[in-house]
């Protein structure tokens, strides 16, 4: 019998999360009107940071042995510390140079990411002084990915760990390619949100959009303010990054400008119909059916609440054990792809029924995509004992474990070297 390791982020995180969301957004309301849609933005994005890496702090979470942090260790570096500072200004060149080059982001929907970045990133320059020196002297491996970066640009290529300065980049790509767009959905809903005219919300003005679109909007700015906040004092710094082509392809294909060609063009499932034309005639049924749909959706955020600050694609940033991870290894996928046959009933052919066996079979090709997805994700995290420990108790006690011993649903029984 397997044992449940403990999870990286408490279980009281969530709510924790969810009342941050509530009070910037009140504090956002109070100090309006805006003129700039950055700004209120970055201010619920301040506070939800605030309050999540206060209640890391206060958790000691620096104590962790993950955090790579020793008390015992007393080795402060002016020099280290400056070689790192100049790792942390490359870093933000290699951004600044992918922004640059990629036409994409000229289109208006990046433009409050800039305005937000031109404000952030000289506080954060100033605070990484400190931050790196007091930091540094208590790593154990105090060479990290923001001194190899150092070096490279000191053009020491000798003294470089090319494995370690492969990853430092790939974070950093991560978090370049992924946080313009939380932070842009973000600001997207936030103006939605103050031009709402306050009505009650009916069946028959948009209860099920208003509360969809919250669930999302309190989804994106979680994952926002994981993106920004990868912090080694917080033991919530990214440990490894996924190493495959495959599972970057499998990842970004689920996010603009790729979504738009692979759900647009070669797994459009949607028809001119939804559930809501369906079910509109029937009162009970669509409150019914809507209903699930918010349920379905309500996991799915719970999930990214689970992370607390942690949130990020394609790293590894610690091991969830507790909230909605404490039922099923995959949670929010599992929630998300049986929201879209809810929400799509692509089995509904309005223009027959070949129609609509063409359009769940595209369905289908988008829940083998979410498949690989977690697949890639497996093997990824195997490297850790802690996830491969957690795995195998999911198998035995798992709320889906009886599903999972079919073929191809199970965990990979195998063990990555890590890089």
């Amino acid at each position: 019998m397997h044992t449940l390791p403990k999870s990286a982020v408490h279980w009281a995180v969530p709510l924790l999360g969810l009342a941050a969301f509530a009070a910037g957004v009140q504090l956002v309301r109070m100090l309006g009107p805006w003129e700039e849609p950055a700004m209120p933005g970055l201010l619920l994005v301040a506070v939800v940071a605030a309050v999540l890496i206060g209640a890391e702090l206060a958790a000691r979470s620096w104590r962790r042995a993950d955090s790579g942090l020793d008390a015992t260790v007393h080795d402060p570096s002016l020099k280290r510390t400056a070689i790192k500072l100049l790792g942390l200004l490359g870093s933000l060149g290699f951004l600044a140079l992918g922004y640059l080059v990629f036409p994409l982001y000229s289109d208006p929907f990046y433009g409050p990411y800039f305005v937000m970045l031109m404000k952030l990133v000289p506080l954060l320059l100033a605070a990484a002084v400190p931050y790196f020196y007091l930091v540094d002297r208590r790593m154990r491996e105090p060479h990290d990915g923001y001194w190899q970066t150092g070096q490279v640009l000191l053009l020491r290529w000798r003294e470089v760990d090319t494995k370690v300065f492969g990853q430092h980049l790939l974070g950093w790509l991560v978090k370049g390619f992924f946080l313009p767009l939380m932070f842009g959905y973000l600001c997207q809903d936030m103006q939605r949100l103050l031009h709402f005219g306050g009505e009650v919300p009916t069946l028959s003005n948009a209860l099920y959009p208003l509360a969809a679109n919250g669930m999302y909007f309190v989804d994106v700015t979680l994952a926002a303010v994981g993106y920004l906040a990868t912090l080694r004092l917080m033991d919530s710094h990214v440990r490894s990054i996924e190493p495959t082509l495959l599972g970057w392809a499998a990842a970004l294909s689920c996010y603009p400008p790729f979504r738009d060609l692979v759900f647009g063009s070669y797994l459009n499932y949607h028809g001119d119909h939804d559930w809501q034309d369906w079910l509109a005639g029937i009162p009970v049924l669509y409150m019914g059916w809507g209903g699930a749909i918010l349920a379905l959706t309500a996991v799915y955020l719970w999930a990214t609440l689970a992370f607390g600050c942690r949130f990020s694609n394609l790293t590894h940033r610690g091991i969830l054990t507790n909230g909605p991870y404490r039922f099923s290894k995959h949670p929010a996928y599992i929630a998300k792809n049986l929201s879209w046959w809810l929400i799509a009933v692509p089995f509904i052919g309005q223009d027959g029924a070949l129609h609509g066996l063409f359009s769940c079979l595209m369905l289908l090709g988008v829940n083998a995509l979410y498949w690989l997805r977690a697949r890639t994700e497996e093997r990824h995290l195997s490297w850790d004992p802690v996830y491969v420990q957690y795995a195998l108790w999911m198998e035995e006690h798992g709320l889906l474990r009886r599903v999972t011993r079919l073929p191809g649903l199970g965990f990979l029984r195998y063990r990555v070297p890590a890089p």
